[in-house]
């Protein structure tokens, strides 16, 4: 009898033990993500702060996507130096040309249409609004537009906020500036004129003006609540001074916040939960939480470099010698990865987004600080690596 009273009492303890094991095991994996997220902080929030000395950044505000979600997001610095105002999460910066390809899904969404092709000379699309300079037997194309390979002009015709000048109507900005002055496939020139005429193209296409556009059709459908041609007040009421260093003093200095006759090559200001949603759709083939943008078979010739003549790196800012424009992104493969960027900039204003599209995992940062390029895109690829380390990476 005792014999048997032991084994009922071996068999409790051994159930017992199981219970044990399989309550830490669960306790372990409903703590795990907590603790890599804490590890990974660990050794990334260091190489942002040390990215915000090198570059003279006041403030920045970071997030890190992986899969469909965001999994990070924090702030850094002072929005507003004078005041010591510190930076939040959901703090307004302009978001610079990293809204660009937004623009060129706009219009690709036109062109799945059936409005226009890729490889349409692009004035037969534009009535009374002529290309000064261009050779018709070697006219613009769309994907000329997509690529700054149209031979115009960079431009942007800066015009103070609180000045008494306005930036023209578009369709007269147009009209009385739009040329080339090279022909197409030349060269690569950055061109923010381009970028107005895609913002004129999707008007004259949708029926639309271009700002109720691409509210219905992109910020709508991905959530980008805080995201704005004009900041409303509530956003104004975030918005981060924007500042340049003085030369002299080497201290920051506030600088003179700017409108622009290419407004839509940028003059946009956004948060960091609205880029790293814009990432997102951009992760998953132009789909955003069973929204599609764009079709998959689009999205991939945006992150497919269109024309491999011109080595990069892009803008001498970034990738490999392979790597190159897309449709509007710029697009690299590392390690067999597909990776896409884009930076933003205006004078107080530094942007930039990084997505790895093979593992899906995303980087975007927006800051007040003044052409901060090399330190972003550095911190961007520490990033990667830091993203690409953890378990879950890209599932």
């Amino acid at each position: 009898m005792s014999r048997r009273i032991n084994v009922i009492a071996v068999q409790i303890w051994i159930v017992i033990l199981l219970f044990t094991v399989i309550a830490s095991s669960s306790q372990a994996q409903s703590t795990g993500a907590p603790v890599t997220l804490e590890r990974f902080a660990a050794e990334f929030e260091p190489e942002i702060k040390s990215a915000m000395e090198a570059g003279n950044i006041p403030s920045c505000t970071v997030a890190l996507t992986s899969g469909d979600r965001i999994v990070w997001q924090q702030a850094y610095g002072y929005s507003n130096v004078w005041s010591r105002t510190p930076a939040k999460k959901d703090s307004v910066y302009l978001i610079g040309s990293t809204f660009k390809a937004m623009s060129t899904i706009a219009l690709l969404q036109l062109m799945e249409q059936g409005k226009f092709k890729l490889d349409d000379s692009v004035s037969t699309h534009l009535g009374e609004i002529k290309i000064q300079g261009e050779d018709s037997n070697h006219p613009v194309t769309f994907r000329h537009l997509l690529t700054h390979t149209s031979g115009m002009p960079a431009d942007f015709g800066p015009f103070p906020l609180w000045g008494d000048a306005n930036p023209p109507e578009l369709r007269d900005y147009l009209k009385s500036s739009l040329k080339v002055t090279a022909p197409p496939l030349q060269k690569e020139v950055y061109s923010n004129m381009a970028f107005s005429l895609i913002a004129y193209l999707v008007e004259k296409m949708s029926g639309k003006p271009f700002k109720q556009y691409v509210r219905e059709n992109i910020f709508t459908p991905l959530e980008m609540r805080d995201t704005e041609f004009n900041p409303r007040p509530d956003m104004e009421e975030r918005l981060a001074t924007p500042y340049v260093v003085d030369e002299k003093t080497g201290e920051q200095k506030a600088t003179a916040r700017l409108r622009a006759q290419v407004w839509p090559a940028g003059l946009v200001y956004g948060t960091i939960h609205d880029q790293a949603n814009w990432l997102i759709a951009n992760l998953n083939g132009g789909e955003f939480e069973g929204k599609r943008l764009i079709s998959e078979s689009t999205h991939k010739q945006m992150l497919t470099k269109q024309y491999p003549q011109f080595p990069g790196p892009v803008e001498n800012l970034w990738g490999s010698k392979a790597a190159g424009f897309g449709l509007t992104w710029w697009v690299d493969e590392r390690g067999g990865d597909v990776y896409f960027a884009h930076s933003g900039s205006v004078p107080g204003y530094t942007a930039f987004l990084l997505g790895n599209r093979t593992r899906k995992l995303g980087f975007a940062i927006l800051t007040n600080g003044n052409r901060a390029h090399p330190h972003l895109i550095k911190l961007a690829d520490k990033a990667m690596e830091l993203l690409k380390a953890q378990p879950a990476a890209g599932k």
